[in-house]
């Protein structure tokens, strides 16, 4: 029954079929596969074939790529050290602060950022003010933010925003597709 080349997806089965309130009787019952076949998947014991994990995939109402997808089998606690050579642009000015692919992006930006483009996401984000001063305009009002302040911006909010001190450090975290730049 197990397969070689699937990557473990018994995280992710189990993260979906508890998000649905479902037991694994439940999830046997709706997919044809036995609860203690379902309880190996889920603790990393027996890999599915790909037939058996669409058919658990039917029965929690998603995908068999989506579960791949939520597998992230290399990383699943990563810490980035404020030293991690990642930056995104050579002066080390834009760095990740979660490595892989996964649902949450977060940056910091340190020193000057200029409000030059506008952007809108799918998903919330939220800005929070480690250090500096940053000046925020949304939906045709300026916020200003210090030291310690934070906003939240929902969905397809239009926003730009700039730094007004040169010593500024900023985290933007963002669900989904976080940087649709409007105009690009």
């Amino acid at each position: 029954m197990e397969a070689a080349n699937t990557p473990r997806v018994g995280a992710a089965v189990r993260r979906r079929r508890r998000a649905l309130d479902l037991t694994l009787a439940e999830v046997g019952r709706r997919s044809g596969l036995s609860s203690p076949f379902l309880s190996q998947i889920e603790n990393d014991r027996a890999r599915p074939s790909m037939r058996s994990l669409q058919r658990i995939a039917d029965a929690l109402g998603t995908t068999a790529v989506q579960l791949l997808a939520a597998s992230d089998e290399t990383r699943t606690v990563d810490v980035v050290r404020a030293g991690d050579d990642s930056g995104l642009d050579r002066e080390g000015r834009v760095r990740p602060v979660v490595r892989g692919r996964h649902q949450l992006h977060a940056l910091e930006f340190v020193g000057r950022h200029e409000a030059d483009r506008e952007f809108r996401h799918r998903h919330d984000e939220l800005m929070y003010v480690a250090d500096g001063a940053v000046e925020v305009e949304a939906d045709g009002r300026l916020h200003r933010l210090e030291r310690g302040d934070s906003l939240l911006l929902s969905g397809g909010v239009r926003h730009r925003w700039r730094t007004t001190d040169p010593g500024s450090r900023v985290l933007v975290v963002a669900i989904g597709e976080h940087l649709e730049l409007l105009g690009a």
